[in-house]
C-alpha cells in the first residue's frame, strides 16, 4: 500500500529522492527522508530551506515516482502536461 511504499523509498540507502503525485496534478519532491511525516490517513512534505510543506491524503496519491537522470519533478510535471 501507499504508506509501506513510501516508507521503503524513505529507508532505502542510499537515498534517492523520489516525487508523490497527487490527484490534484501537484507533485512533491521528497528531497530527504527528514523531511517527510508519515501520519495515520496522509503524508507530511516539507520543502527544504523554505517555509513551504503540503499534507496529501494516501486517497489522493496517484504515483510515486523515482527521480532519474537528474531531472526535477517540475520538469517531468511539465513533459505530461505537453
Amino acid at each position: 500500500m501507499i504508506p509501506e511504499t513510501i516508507r521503503e523509498k524513505l529507508a532505502q540507502q542510499p537515498f534517492e529522492p523520489f516525487v508523490i503525485r497527487s490527484s490534484g496534478g501537484q507533485a512533491h519532491k521528497v528531497a530527504s527522508p527528514d523531511l517527510v511525516v508519515l501520519m495515520k490517513s496522509k503524508v507530511f512534505v516539507a520543502e527544504p530551506r523554505s517555509d513551504r510543506a503540503a499534507t496529501v491524503s494516501y486517497l489522493h496519491i496517484t504515483a510515486i515516482e523515482e527521480l532519474s537522470n537528474g531531472h526535477s519533478a517540475r520538469a517531468s510535471s511539465r513533459r505530461r502536461r505537453s
